[in-house]
């Protein structure tokens, strides 16, 4: 996978690439922030809006240049995303403008304490060269149930996983 296109599918499936400039992009999380504050949350913020809330935010935050933002609603303060503040920012400063489409419902499971959400989704990119990308898939968001001890954070959702390809 060495071509310029899997290069950009890895990109938006993980939210990484490597080699891209990040001149001008928003600066890397502050690591003394309380990660455990909230986040805006969806009027359903335990069940399906709530995952799709957290979606639409991402990109969002993508499509205006808040990777910082974007990067923080990956769970694990954004390690899950499979790389570093710096990797993931930079996967992203070729893009121009993203969107997302949630193109059906979302599928709820529940295993030991967590709920997980699989979003369907199709996103639409164009790069700053102009060319347009498609990906299609889901992402898998995940929270803590209301359970004793469980610590704001924990109680909202997170993107847990990508299963994007182009």
């Amino acid at each position: 996978m060495t071509t310029p296109a899997c290069v950009l599918v890895i990109a938006f499936a993980v939210a990484v690439a490597a080699g891209c400039e990040t001149a001008g992009r928003a600066p890397a999380p502050d690591a003394d922030a309380d990660s455990s504050a909230p986040a805006p949350v969806a009027l359903d913020s335990t069940g399906p809006g709530g995952a799709v809330d957290v979606i639409r935010r991402y990109y969002e935050a993508i499509d205006t240049g808040d990777y910082a933002a974007a990067y923080a609603l990956w769970a694990q303060d954004g390690a899950a995303s499979g790389q570093a503040y710096e990797a993931f920012a930079a996967g992203f400063a070729q893009t121009a403008r993203s969107g997302v489409e949630i193109t059906g419902p979302v599928v709820m499971e529940g295993a030991a304490g967590s709920s997980f959400a699989e979003v369907p989704v199709r996103v639409r990119a164009t790069t700053r060269s102009g060319e347009d990308q498609q990906f299609e898939g889901t992402y898998v968001v995940r929270r803590v149930n209301d359970v004793p001890g469980a610590t704001p954070a924990q109680l909202r959702w997170h993107i847990h996983e990508a299963r994007l390809h182009q």
